[in-house]
């Protein structure tokens, strides 16, 4: 039988305040266990909380990125259930009047919708102790409450994800803009950004969904995309021996590549929603709208459209906006002479992007700056340099901050590519080895192919491999001939 997939995605993002939601504990990843704590987010008797501006000055921002409504106002509720990494055995959060409702979110020509963003506390981290880090095998579990009241963004999109390509394109979409507005840092391997799936199945065609199925523990996008692929394959085996599929939340092993399943699935009405009494309504003004509308950065769709108008491929732009150097890029190309942009290119994708990868050097902290790559690009394109020593170049200039001229002219790195001198030398060679021209000659292109490397090699040998291989290639096409 033939499946449509229905796939909603929930986004949990922390944002980046100073303080946590509710009180002035420091919100930063990676203090020491239970230092960043207070009687407000221990939930300590007679605390009060009180939000933090910042929290809705970021909300209002996405709220012009996503094209979000935004209601006169909102209200916090108090989300009830016990579990020991919630210190009040309540979160407060927000349920039937969230900050932001109807935005969207444009994936390859598809718009999909976005429900509702709202905010809430995050919850304490829970250290399963022995076995495989699970809580049904530990032998004990430590509490971290750091975490816990750290401002949270729930972005909650539509059912309108239909493969779990899709779906990984969207998160993808979705942390380059939230990345681009100063939203979160989205560092899902810290847990800054995390994702749950809806997934459904139904007859192709049909219009009812399918009872969905919920999927927790994706903490990368390659996770997210296998949790998706095979949760779909999954129901659709469950679907086929004629079972039905039980409304319930599951676990994502990435080890085994498969889910596990967890509890059933809640639904609104165990957590007993009511308002936050110690909470007053959020209004934003309209002041506030159009400081958060005038803040609004350049969006990744914007960035990879400019990338593309410049001579980048859209392949390469996608990647390299994703990567954060849309700017570098681009400031490297405005640099250059009009048509080189693809040169800029290959340096971007190639050094520039492998040496943050291996050194996690932020972008924006480049030794070797975009004007320094516009540089590097036009040594290698006008052949003052080949394209290896291109990237002998950039590992020397990002590693210490030299200029890329100054690399070449200490390391004498400078192609010959003056014909006559490299003339002579390709005269020298054909008359040092008549045989190998002879051979040449009266071979087969195979033959050929082997000899040419041989004479090749003998040049660049002659030329201490300073010898521009282009030049040299064309003198011997002309000498080869006979």
């Amino acid at each position: 039988m033939t499946y449509e997939a229905v796939i909603g995605l929930e986004s949990h993002v922390e944002l980046l305040t100073e303080t946590k939601l509710f009180c002035s504990c420091p919100n930063e990843f990676g203090a020491e266990p239970n230092t960043n704590v207070c009687p407000v987010c221990l939930g300590l008797p007679g605390s009060l909380p009180v939000l933090n501006e910042r929290a809705v000055e970021l909300a209002l921002r996405l709220a012009e990125a996503l094209n979000f409504t935004v209601p006169e106002r909102s209200l916090f509720a108090r989300k009830n259930y016990f579990y020991p990494d919630m210190p009040k055995d309540f979160q407060i959060s927000q349920y039937e009047e969230p900050i932001l409702a109807d935005g969207q979110l444009e994936i390859d020509g598809v718009m999909i919708g976005i429900e509702r963003a709202h905010l809430e506390e995050d919850t304490g981290k829970s250290l399963h102790v022995g076995g495989g880090g699970r809580i049904h095998e530990a032998a004990h579990s430590l509490i971290d409450y750091n975490r816990a009241g750290v401002p949270l963004m729930e972005i909650v999109s539509r059912p309108d994800i239909r493969t779990a390509e899709q779906a990984r394109a969207y998160v993808a979409e979705l942390r380059g803009v939230l990345l681009a507005i100063g939203l979160s840092d989205v560092k899902m391997e810290e847990g800054s950004m995390r994702v749950d799936a809806n997934v459904s199945l139904r007859k192709t065609g049909a219009s009812e969904f399918g009872t969905k199925v919920e999927v927790k523990n994706m903490n990368s996008l390659r996770s997210l995309g296998r949790a998706s692929e095979h949760e779909i394959e999954r129901q659709a085996a469950v679907l086929d021996a004629g079972e039905r599929i039980p409304q319930e939340t599951r676990h994502w092993d990435e080890s085994e590549g498969r889910t596990h399943g967890m509890r059933s699935k809640e639904g609104s009405s165990d957590y007993r929603y009511f308002p936050e009494p110690d909470l007053l309504p959020v209004s934003p003004t309209a002041e506030a709208r159009d400081k958060a509308r005038g803040s609004l950065p350049e969006l990744p769709a914007a960035m990879r459209a400019r990338l593309v108008n410049l001579g980048i491929s859209e392949q390469g732009a996608r990647t390299l906006v994703d990567a954060g150097l849309a700017t570098h890029t681009s400031t490297a190309v405005v640099n250059l002479a009009v048509g080189k942009a693809r040169d800029v290119e290959v340096l971007e994708l190639g050094a520039v992007l492998a040496h943050i990868n291996e050194t996690g050097e932020s972008p924006t902290d480049l030794r070797l700056t975009a004007e320094g790559t516009a540089e590097l690009a036009d040594l290698v394109a006008s052949g003052v340099i080949s394209g290896s020593q291109g990237k002998e170049v950039a590992a020397v200039s990002l590693t210490a901050g030299t200029s890329p001229k100054a690399v070449v002219e200490e390391r004498g790195l400078a192609q010959v590519s003056d014909e006559s001198e490299l003339a002579a030398i390709i005269d020298a060679v054909i008359a040092a080895n008549p045989d190998e021209v002879a051979a040449y000659r009266a071979g087969d292109e195979k033959a050929q192919k082997k000899k040419r490397g041989f004479f090749m090699g003998e040049a660049m040998k002659a030329t201490k491999g300073s010898g521009n291989p282009q030049v040299l290639n064309s003198l011997l096409d002309d000498r080869l001939k006979g």
